[in-house]
């Protein structure tokens, strides 16, 4: 279906999920006019109590309006009150030059016998259709993350869009993923500007032109008809790029914790993990890429043979599969680790061993104990990690308000890696789109000291790959 082109200044009519997902929604909407039904007021305002991420996002719109309105008076708030973009002067995307509308009284439209029932979803509609009537000259939408009440508004023809602005991308095959393919004619193009030397063991190349500037710091380069080139790139300037070759992680000189990478993304994920200069990483893949498996071997690797780390922290978003299975006795640890279970699996088979016997078993563990954390993310806010090797599992189900949050917890000397498969999203209203690892990954991609890898292949086993790719 081809979308209908509107032209024009444009009423928005919010539902209230737009607002708990995005306080700043207010002021995303540039010269467009802005109209809150009652009901949405009166929704935000159950939702306002508790220590939750949408609670606290309620409060947060509550003062914003509550700024808004300021000294108005009656008539200003019937004329509109102007969207000035409070609190984000230095912000251009979040400068709204609308004006903020609220229901003033009763609506008269009836909606049709096929919606039977009084709801909150129902009375938004009614105010749509209302609107729609008093202001025929303009164009009346309704922006909802609700599906089904998209669909009603689409029925009842009233023109109905998801709330877009949050969106990194428009679409998730667009997504950075870490590597550039050079072309076939790479060296007889670039050959003869092209600088190399050798420092500490490692051979650098400084390559200049055009080329260079599709390169992100950080970002790998291999050619397909030549297996032994990989490259990273360590600095990108204008039509100038020094790139260096990778350290080779696919052979048994170079394990880490005894594991070795099985193909080129993992060995350039295992480049990123074992670097101290890349402060943040991020790996991308589907289920049985190795992503868990290649992070902690190297959090093991540099916490406890390079002493880089004091600690391992590892973290996930608590949002289940299926049913809730309710609440979990125990200390913070031991209610984690029913979540924890695809990284205790994990850390399981990266210390097996069958030198020591029971003894060297249990101490193992202990060793373990005292250098693997396992914390939650509800505990997060106000602190500082130091020196830490922090491990965030299933992060596509983050916000990146939640993301940022987090993020910002790490303190001098700690490295944060990012793990999720944007493809198994389980939290309410988070797509491919609009997920915090997606937001994360687009913007670090031009930060020296980060890097991203999206895996490819499945090297659990072969059932588990046949599965992933046919089921």
């Amino acid at each position: 279906m081809v979308k209908k082109e509107i032209h024009g200044k444009r009423l928005f009519v919010l539902d209230t999920n737009v607002l708990m997902h995005d306080p700043t929604a207010l002021f995303r909407f540039k010269e467009h006019d802005i109209y809150l039904p009652m009901v949405v007021l009166e929704e935000l305002d159950r939702g306002k109590k508790g220590i939750s991420e949408v609670a606290r996002n309620v409060r947060q719109v509550s003062r914003f309006i509550d700024e808004l309105m300021g000294d108005a008076r009656q008539e200003d708030i019937a004329r509109g009150l102007p969207l000035t973009g409070v609190g984000f002067a230095d912000q251009a995307d979040l400068n709204g030059r609308g004006r903020l509308l609220f229901q003033t009284h009763a609506m008269a439209s009836r909606l049709p016998d096929t919606l039977p029932g009084n709801t909150p979803d129902h009375t938004i509609l009614g105010t749509a259709l209302t609107l729609q009537q008093e202001r025929p000259d303009q164009c009346v939408t309704l922006v909802s993350k609700d599906i089904n009440l998209r669909i009603k508004a689409t029925v009842l023809g009233i023109h109905a869009e998801d709330y877009y602005n949050d969106q990194v991308l428009d679409d998730v095959n667009l997504l950075y993923a870490g590597t550039h393919e050079l072309p076939p004619d790479f060296w007889d193009s670039h050959v003869k500007a092209m600088d190399s030397w050798q420092e500490s063991g490692r051979t650098f190349y400084r390559i200049t032109g055009p080329i260079t500037e599709q390169w992100h710091p950080s970002q790998f380069l291999y050619r397909t008809d030549e297996p032994t080139f990989l490259a990273m790139v360590r600095q990108v300037k204008t039509s100038t790029a020094v790139v260096e070759m990778v350290r080779d992680y696919t052979g048994p000189r170079h394990t880490v914790w005894g594991i070795n990478a099985r193909n080129r993304e993992q060995n350039f994920a295992l480049n990123l993990l074992m670097d101290p200069e890349v402060d943040f990483v991020s790996l991308v893949g589907a289920a049985g890429t190795g992503k868990t498996l290649l992070t902690l071997a190297a959090g093991l690797a540099q916490t406890l043979e390079e002493n880089l780390y004091k600690e391992i922290i590892m973290t996930r978003v608590t949002v289940p599969v299926g049913e809730d299975i309710g609440f979990l006795p125990g200390t913070e640890e031991e209610k984690m680790a029913p979540w924890m279970g695809a990284l205790m699996d994990n850390l399981e088979v990266l210390t097996q061993s069958d030198s020591g016997g029971d003894w060297g078993r249990a101490a193992t563990q202990e060793l373990l104990k005292s250098r693997v954390k396992i914390r939650s993310l509800n505990f997060m806010r106000g602190r500082t990690f130091l020196n830490r090797y922090v491990i965030l599992d299933e992060a596509q189900n983050l916000t990146p308000k939640q993301m940022k949050t987090l993020i910002t917890r790490a303190g001098p000397g700690t490295k944060v890696v990012c793990l999720g498969n944007v493809g198994q999203i389980d939290t309410p209203y988070l797509t491919e789109t609009n997920s915090g690892l997606t937001f994360v990954v687009d913007r670090f991609k031009h930060w020296e000291h980060s890097g991203h890898i999206t895996l490819q292949r499945g090297e659990r086993s072969r059932l588990a790959d046949f599965a992933s790719t046919n089921l």
